[in-house]
Parts: structure tokens; C-alpha cells; sequence
């Protein structure tokens, strides 16, 4: 059980009373003599977020009285109670149950906090009974998958290289019975994998790439892929020192796959998992590949290195190819690809392109139910001119500064096969700003969309195909 709640309130525990807009005169009206006069006096409107507390006659909290506002409130609105409130033990009381896994939800990730180097500073911190009708498995599911994310992304490089990635995957596989293989630094060669191992091979520990299975071999198959370049210091086209700052974040990707991945494999959803993460540095020493090299790939296509930077596309390629190769149901790669799609759409919300409309509008819509919103952009065809080259098959950039992006997704587009049914997932994987339930750090963008969208998607082909 998440230590932020209990299993049910006592003579002690404070209630919370969650209260629509709508019908807040109405409930107001049933109210105890001293919570209503408190409530008219401080002028309380129901208004979305907002939160009072109720004193009661020696002075101690007798109710917390939560506004909803007009609309259906999000794990975000519940999360800033958490971040409101004093010690105690808590517990919503005639909470609708249409909000009640929303509410445990945003009470979960508010109690997130990345302790590995310094204690959380929560001596004596809220608890909540668990609501009434919360789902708690997938309440619960949700937080560990997110917090994993979180965490693995707030680690700095130099406790989270390419072996603990790699270790990370490991980790997640023991826990579900899952099967991992790992190839390493010459194996990458031995194996076909060639940009992953030009890209990783001037650090100081080897590139790798990490394969997950799970599940029936019978059932339909989803293959995540997840950009693991655990620290991203451009290469021999060097970033600066501020562009450097957040490149411990630049596995992001990964870290989002890993994630989406436990959900999956924790809710037992009737699907063969593939998981693949490529994991490097991308460093700088003698054997550094450079501008104006021409690399092999897995699928056979030659690119040419236009700028060392744009590594994350480098060993995305390679997994591509190597998933495409087994025609899954659905092939999904998450990274923190480019700086383009912050710029067209900021740094919470993560860029998604899709070849298939239905997966694309599952995925928006889900994203909309949850509070956890994607943007689709796309994959505008006559930008790939753009990409080139005249001594190879393929440049790593674009050779104009505009839609690099879009440009960035029809690079990968290039190793997915005709036919495949994919999406791509351009994401910043770092809040920038503290919020209810998203603070300062690490995170995984469109994580609890795509489970609730794969969800339907792949219920749905099995049913098909045993039909």
C-alpha cells in the first residue's frame, strides 16, 4: 500500500467535502450551523481548486471543504489538497464516484518526492483513507510507473549511465516475469546494431541496447522503443554550458517506455510486449564519431552525421528497424528529441505524430479524459527534402532551421516499414516549474494516455483476431 494513505478513517479523521459549483448552495444549506456561517463569512464560492478549512469550536480543523467548480476536475485539482493541508489523517466524504480514482490519484503524486540524496522534508505528512470506489490496483499502478519514470529521469548521468539503464530494465523485467537481453559495446556490432555503437562508443561505459519481452506469444504484439542517452553533451558539436544543464534528462524517453511498460505488464493486459532501449552517452574522445561521417544502420540506409547532437534519432533508428522487423500490432517510441517541438508547443506538452488516424484520436482523446494532454503534429511529406544528402542515403538533420521537429519524426518515419502502425512521441520529460503533483523534475508526458488508449486498442485486436 502507497504509505500516503490508509485503509479507512476513524473517530479522529477530518472530513473533506468535494463540492461541485452547481450544487454548492444546495449543500451548503444541509450544513451545520457553524460550518455555514464559517463559509458565508470568509465568502467561499465552490469555484474550481479552491480550498477552505473549517475551524470547529476549540479551534481544531473540522471539515475541509473543496470547490470543483463547473467542470469534471482533474488528479491535479486533488493534488493541491495534499499540498495544502496539515498532518493528520483525512478522508473525502460524498465524493461522486466518477471522481474517486482521480481524487487517490493527485493525493498519490503529491506525496512524490526524489529522496536519494536528500531526505524529504515531510516530518509529520497528511494521510488519506482511500476513497470510497477508487480503483486502488490501478491507482496504485499509475503512481509506481510514474514515480519509476521520475526517478530513473531525476538521477544525474554519473549514478545513471548506460549499465544502470540497462540494470533499470532489468529490475522492471524480474519483478513481472519478464525475459531481458542485453548486448553490449562489440555485440552491438556482431549484431547489426551500428549507429547505437557509433554514437555511444566514445564514453567512458559501452552503448547497449536493452530488449524486454513479456506476455503470450500468441496474443498481439506492442513494441515500445525509448530513447536512452543517459547524458547528452552534443558530441564534437559540443553544446553549451547552458544547454547542457538538463541533458541527464535526455533518457526521457526511456524512462517512459519503462513506465508505460509497468502499466502494462502490472494490469496483465492481454498483449506480447517488446520493450527496446538503446542506451548511450553521447561523449567526446579520440574515437568520437564526427560531423560528416556516414554511418551504417540495422535497416541497411546510410546517414550522414550533419551534426553530432542529433544523436537521439541516430540510435532511435536502429531500434526501429529491429522492432518493425516483427510487424507488431502497434510500435510506439517515446524521446526528447528535439528542441523544435518545445518551441512550437512548450514544455508540457509533449509532440505527438502518428501514421494511423484512430491510434492517434484514441490517444488524444484518452489524453483529454486523464488530464494528460498531447498535441498531434504532422508528418508533412514534402519536409523530407529537406533531409537529403548528397553522399548518402539520409542526413541526420534538416538543412533548413524551421520544422526540425517535424523533419526530426520523418528521419524515424524512414526505418518504421510501409504498413506499420506507429507513433512518436516528441517530449520535454521535465517539469520546469513546481505544480500540484508535478514538481520540479523529471517526468513522463503522455504515459497515462497512451496505457488507457493501448488498453482499448489491443483489447480490441485480440478480440478480432479470435473472431
Amino acid at each position: 500500500m502507497l504509505d500516503c494513505f490508509v485503509a479507512r478513517p476513524t473517530a479522529r479523521t477530518v472530513p473533506i467535502s468535494a463540492v461541485p459549483l452547481a450544487s454548492y448552495r444546495a449543500w451548503l444549506r444541509k450544513q451545520p450551523k457553524l460550518t455555514a456561517t464559517w463559509l458565508k463569512s470568509t465568502a467561499f464560492k465552490a469555484d474550481l481548486g479552491k480550498l477552505t478549512l473549517v475551524p470547529s469550536r476549540d479551534g481544531a480543523i473540522a471539515r475541509v471543504v473543496l470547490g470543483l467548480g463547473t467542470r469534471a476536475p482533474e488528479p491535479w485539482t486533488f493534488a493541491s489538497v495534499r499540498e495544502r493541508l496539515p498532518g493528520g489523517r483525512y478522508a473525502y466524504d460524498d465524493l461522486p464516484a466518477e471522481h474517486a480514482d482521480a481524487a487517490a490519484l493527485g493525493w498519490a503524486l503529491s506525496s512524490y518526492r526524489f529522496t536519494r540524496y536528500k531526505e524529504a522534508e515531510d516530518k509529520r505528512p497528511p494521510v488519506l483513507a482511500w476513497p470510497t470506489g477508487a480503483d486502488q490496483a490501478a491507482v496504485t499502478r499509475t503512481y509506481e510507473a510514474i514515480a519509476l519514470g521520475r526517478d530513473l529521469i531525476n538521477t544525474p548521468a554519473g549514478d545513471l549511465g548506460p549499465a544502470e539503464l540497462s540494470a533499470a530494465v532489468e529490475a522492471l523485467g524480474n519483478r513481472h516475469g519478464a525475459e531481458v537481453s542485453v548486448l553490449v559495446g562489440q555485440q552491438l556490432l556482431d549484431q547489426g546494431y551500428p549507429a547505437v555503437h557509433a554514437v555511444g562508443r566514445a564514453a567512458a561505459q559501452a552503448p547497449r541496447l536493452a530488449d524486454l519481452r513479456w506476455g503470450n506469444e500468441d496474443d498481439p504484439k506492442l513494441t515500445l522503443v525509448g530513447k536512452g542517452v543517459c547524458f547528452d553533451s552534443g558530441g564534437l558539436d559540443l553544446k553549451s554550458a547552458s544547454g547542457m544543464k538538463l541533458m541527464k534528462k535526455d533518457m526521457g524517453g526511456a524512462a517512459s517506455v519503462l513506465a508505460l511498460a509497468h502499466m502494462v505488464m502490472d494490469a496483465g493486459l492481454p498483449v506480447r510486449l517488446r520493450v527496446l532501449v538503446p542506451t548511450v552517452e553521447n561523449a567526446v574522445s579520440g574515437n568520437a564519431y564526427r560531423p560528416g561521417d556516414v554511418l551504417q544502420t540495422r535497416k541497411g540506409i546510410t546517414v550522414e552525421v550533419g551534426n553530432t547532437d542529433a544523436e537521439g534519432r541516430l540510435i532511435l533508428c536502429d531500434a526501429l528497424a529491429e522492432a518493425g522487423r516483427e510487424k507488431p500490432e502497434l510500435l510506439i517510441d517515446f524521446a526528447t528529441l528535439t528542441g523544435a517541438a518545445r518551441v512550437a508547443l512548450g514544455t508540457e506538452l509533449p509532440a505527438l505524430f502518428a501514421n494511423d488516424d484512430a491510434l492517434a484520436d484514441a490517444v488524444l482523446d484518452a489524453g483529454r479524459r486523464h488530464a494528460d494532454p498531447l498535441w498531434r503534429m504532422p508528418l508533412h511529406q514534402d519536409y523530407r527534402r529537406h533531409l537529403d544528402s548528397r553522399i548518402a542515403d539520409i542526413n541526420n538533420i534538416s538543412s533548413v532551421s524551421t520544422g526540425g521537429a517535424i523533419t526530426a519524426a520523418l528521419f524515424l518515419a524512414e526505418f518504421v516499414p510501409k504498413g506499420q502502425r506507429w507513433a512518436h512521441v516528441d517530449s520535454m520529460a521535465w517539469n520546469s516549474s513546481n505544480r500540484p503533483g508535478r514538481p520540479t523534475g523529471g517526468d513522463v508526458f503522455g504515459v497515462r494516455a497512451f496505457f488507457d488508449a493501448i488498453s482499448s486498442l489491443m483489447t480490441k485486436a485480440e478480440a478480432e483476431t479470435e473472431g
